[in-house]
């Protein structure tokens, strides 16, 4: 009998043969991969293209400075830059000297910045702008290695490189939780080399593929999926530091890409320009994050012929669902599970999975485990509990209908509510707050503050003073006042009602 996943294969592959691990680690497969083709171009950006044979020389050699600035297997190391071909080679040697990255939302703020410094207690830090490596510092309270995405530090020797195993750690990237702040989601190098290595056999990556990769480097998408899945195909990458409509098209074209990766965000705009046709040179357009709005899907295929490939996953996970890249993408769904992972619904209708690709626990945070994951009569792995609720249709596709966890989805990005509550709580003004998710055509939803207010409320010095503690993303947009919170008999915000 074969598995569910197993519609994604290529003809001829069956599912017996599939190993998503049988590299044991994206280094050690990488290495390979760019000794089979060392002249062939693998990342660029605006200053030029690198070869295989050069990154591997330029990856070796940063590794032995990570090493000769006394770092070790395991040392954490935070990254938050613009995405670059510098920054590629910083975060690649890391997992070739077996560190454990850390990426860091470039937009967050002293308050967040620090919290994940003193939770996850850093050696070194590789970052663009010199006061987020000053926070890092202050909150540390110790010794931190910081440099720039070129990581200018001594050489060093670079010996004992991608010998991770598969078990061992290689990313901690931080979610927001219901429990108010970000917890640290430990992804080993077994779960980020099974994910693209399943992509790759679902999408047809091909080592003659190119992508426009204007997603940031420290979101699993544009990180996990777009240069992993890139590096391990052995096929092409473009960096653009940040998403324009005509930036895009125009390297797009200029680049004779053949993938685009997006948000719904990007293909909203994208679907508001007059050269949106242009996708239809494209192999394939993704998209991710985010719902992709139905009747947007519908524009982007009557206008230009173009059937966005929607898919699911998350930070703890990576990619566990996609639509088909042959046969019918169904508009509203994400598809089916992809290889290797195993999909059920709860009697709630909740999403669990279960695979190599779901991540191993969150960073010292057993209480946090105990909720998430659950074993239900069988002796192999735990299932995970996603938050999100799904459905399946006449033929089998998955549709996510809503969450149990109370997440609001702005511009791609997660903000759980509690974290922004609990800090607004404090602001003058304010006696009690419910912050939830206002529907947006472009965003999809925009932060919304209902206070109570304690006497005279200034609505915009609330808004003044968010700016300095949260990230863009984690913003309230709108505030709304109102005399009370509706509460149910125990005392818990109904948030529907609001």
């Amino acid at each position: 009998m074969h598995p569910a996943w197993a519609r994604h294969l290529p003809p001829g592959v069956e599912a017996s043969s599939v190993d998503l691990l049988a590299a044991r680690s994206l280094p050690a497969a990488w290495v390979r991969r760019w000794a089979e083709a060392p002249e062939r171009p693998v990342v660029g950006d605006v200053a030029g293209w690198v070869s295989g044979a050069e990154l591997e020389e330029r990856t070796r050699r940063v590794a032995g400075r990570y090493r000769g600035a006394g770092l070790v297997p395991g040392d954490r190391v935070v990254m938050s830059a613009a995405a670059s071909v510098d920054l590629v080679v910083a975060h690649v040697a890391a997992l070739r000297a077996g560190l454990v990255v850390v990426p860091m939302n470039t937009a967050y703020r002293e308050r967040e910045v620090a919290h994940i410094a003193r939770d996850c207690r850093p050696s070194a830090a590789v970052v663009d702008d010199p006061e987020v490596a000053r926070w890092i510092a202050d909150a540390r309270r110790a010794p931190v290695v910081a440099c720039g995405p070129d990581v200018v530090l001594a050489d060093g020797v670079a010996d004992g490189l991608d010998a991770s195993a598969p078990e061992d750690d290689a990313m901690l990237c931080y979610t927001s939780g219901t429990t108010g702040a970000p917890k640290g989601a430990r992804l080993t190098h077994g779960n980020v080399l099974s994910s693209p290595a399943a992509l790759g056999l679902a999408w047809r990556w091909e080592r003659d593929d190119r992508l426009v990769l204007a997603l940031p480097l420290f979101h699993a998408h544009g990180l996990a999926v777009g240069l992993h899945g890139t590096l391990l195909a052995g096929a092409s990458a473009f960096l653009l530091p940040r998403f324009d409509v005509d930036p895009v098209l125009d390297t797009a074209r200029e680049q004779r890409a053949t993938l685009f990766f997006g948000v719904p965000t990007m293909y909203d705009r994208l679907a508001k320009s007059p050269r949106l046709d242009e996708l239809a040179a494209l192999r394939m357009c993704v998209s991710g994050s985010a719902p992709l709005p139905p009747a947007l899907w519908e524009r982007i295929n009557d206008a230009a012929g173009v059937a966005v490939l929607e898919r699911y996953g998350m930070t703890e996970t990576l990619m566990t669902v996609s639509n088909p890249y042959d046969g019918e993408r169904r508009a509203g769904t994400v598809g089916f599970p992809l290889p290797g992972v195993d999909l059920r619904l709860a009697a709630d209708g909740e999403i669990l999975v279960r695979g190599p690709n779901v991540f191993g626990g969150y960073w010292e945070r057993p209480d946090a485990d105990a909720d998430a994951f659950e074993a239900l009569g069988d002796d192999r792995a735990p299932w995970f509990h996603t938050g999100d609720v799904g459905e399946h249709d006449d033929a089998g596709y998955l549709a996510i209908v809503g969450r149990t966890k109370e997440l609001i989805i702005s511009g791609g990005f997660n903000v759980y509510p509690r974290e922004v509550e609990d800090v607004l709580r404090a602001y003058p003004g304010v006696a009690d707050v419910a912050v939830i998710g206002t529907p947006s055509d472009e965003w999809g939803e925009v932060v919304t503050a209902v206070i109570v207010a304690d006497g005279p409320f200034d609505a915009d010095a609330l808004l003044a003073a968010a700016s300095e503690d949260f990230a863009p993303f984690k913003r309230p947009r709108i505030v709304r006042v109102v005399d009370e919170l509706p509460r149910n008999a125990l005392g818990k915000v109904l948030r529907h009602e609001l």
